[in-house]
């Protein structure tokens, strides 16, 4: 039976909780052994291999983990959660208990909510709404510029020092390059991304799916690969100019991987993230599931799909991020030209994940999560995504072996639009902590 609990956001609670018979991995040391792990007061207190192997102390609740795989809580640093101003999509609350059942104790927001996020107060809000309603550590990026209108600049120092994690318009790039340089000058001093949807707007102007030979046969608009491309390799010449973090959300095509690969040859602090859609999932999924598989960037062709697996593989790619974007089926069940871009993710990245890129053979286990854990952690600065002593006791049991299927009718998320019912997977989260404290059991 599925339960879930709220953890204690305030002060540590002192529990103190054993896991025995854990399969460890840390992917940051390397660490992949049968141990134990003590948390105690919302960090980890202790871990190692063969630790409780004679029992655990006294006085403490023991998880029988069972070999099952015992690693940092997942980090997903791309979600739409619509509240303020879109609740009936998506509230806090919903998104991240739809967190919690997909393993992620860490998530970072978009700001493209109603009213954006492009005052320290609104950043303000959505923290406080964490505390009382979430079930997983809430952060949030803020807007690049006011009123996400692309001209004037927000104030970026001051949203720093109210919590947010970087910059983003996502959803509505950066089209001004006087706009990004200065964003990535700020970006510079103040240590945080500046993360950008990539897209010419001039070049995708109203498409909804790529452009290509499945959108012609379906007689629809397209969006070229180009319209990615061009504002990638803008950005990263800014991002050489000025010296700033510059992170790519949703990488889609095999030329902006390619640019990232040169970019970061060439040293420049570059990142890239790429969600689960865009490399298990090509444009011909949109005859069949129409336009619950419509989302921006759109689903690529073969060659853009392997390209970003490609990325993975070789480190291009940093991290894995779902960009969750939850709508009623009000907004979906119209015409492709019509219908929302978007598709919900947190329940089905790792399983995807495992699926596609380590039971296939393609990646090591470790590296796997590794793009789920520290490495989207180092991206936007946060402490989450490691196993050691002293680190928050955010935890993720899975089940790797697990062989189940996709049924978004049971998704703990408000919203059900996505496009893989019925996808068979392998790998599934047993238990989400956070803080020390259980916040999901499956």
């Amino acid at each position: 039976m599925t339960t879930f609990t709220k953890p204690s956001f305030a002060k540590p609670t002192g529990a103190r909780t054993a896991y025995i018979n854990a399969r460890l991995i840390d992917p940051e040391s390397g660490l992949d052994a049968i141990g134990g792990l003590l948390t105690d007061g919302g960090i980890i207190a202790q871990l190692g291999a063969g630790l409780f192997a004679n029992g655990a102390p006294e006085g403490v609740e023991v998880v029988d983990c069972k070999g099952h795989v015992l690693c940092p809580g997942l980090l997903d640093i791309q979600v739409h959660f619509r509240e303020p101003g879109r609740e009936h999509k998506e509230t806090i609350e919903t998104g991240s208990k739809s967190a919690a059942a997909g393993g992620v104790t860490t998530v970072a927001c978009m700001p493209n909510t109603k009213p954006v996020i492009d005052d320290p107060s609104i950043v303000s809000f959505i923290h406080a709404r964490a505390r009382e309603t979430a079930y997983v550590n809430v952060r949030t990026y803020a807007c690049i510029s006011k009123g996400m209108e692309g001209t004037d600049i927000t104030e970026m120092a001051l949203l720093v020092e109210a919590g947010a994690v970087g910059f983003t318009d996502d959803g509505l790039p950066a089209m001004s390059p006087a706009l990004m340089r200065r964003a990535l000058e700020y970006s510079k001093m103040l240590g945080v991304p500046i993360a950008q949807h990539a897209e010419d707007l001039n070049l995708s102007c109203g498409g909804c799916m790529n452009e290509g030979a499945v959108s012609a046969r379906l007689g629809l608009k397209g969006i070229p690969n180009a319209a990615e491309s061009v504002m990638v390799a803008r950005d990263i010449e800014l991002a050489a100019l000025t010296g700033g973090q510059y992170h790519v959300l949703h990488i889609s095509t095999a030329e902006a991987v390619d640019l990232v690969r040169a970019a970061k040859a060439r040293g420049l602090n570059v990142t890239a993230e790429a969600a689960p859609h865009h490399f298990t999932l090509t444009d011909e999924a949109i005859i069949e599931h129409r336009t619950y598989a419509k989302m921006n960037p759109p689903l690529r062709a073969e060659r853009d799909r392997e390209a970003v697996m490609q990325g993975l593989m070789d480190g291009t790619i940093d991290a894995i991020a779902t960009d969750h974007a939850p709508h009623e089926p009000e907004t979906k069940d119209v015409t492709m030209d019509e219908a929302s871009f978007g598709i919900v993710g947190l329940e089905t990245m790792l399983p995807l994940s495992l699926t596609a890129l380590y039971h296939s053979g393609k990646m090591p286990l470790q590296n796997v999560l590794a793009a789920m854990t520290y490495k989207p952690a180092d991206i936007i600065h946060v402490n989450a995504g490691r196993l050691k002593v002293g680190a928050p006791a955010d935890l993720a049991l899975i089940d790797i072996d697990a062989k189940w299927t996709i049924e978004p009718a049971a998704f703990m998320s408000k919203s059900k639009n996505s496009p893989y019912i019925g996808t068979p997977v392998q790998g599934r989260v047993l238990r989400t902590v956070v803080g020390g404290d259980c916040v999901f059991i499956l």
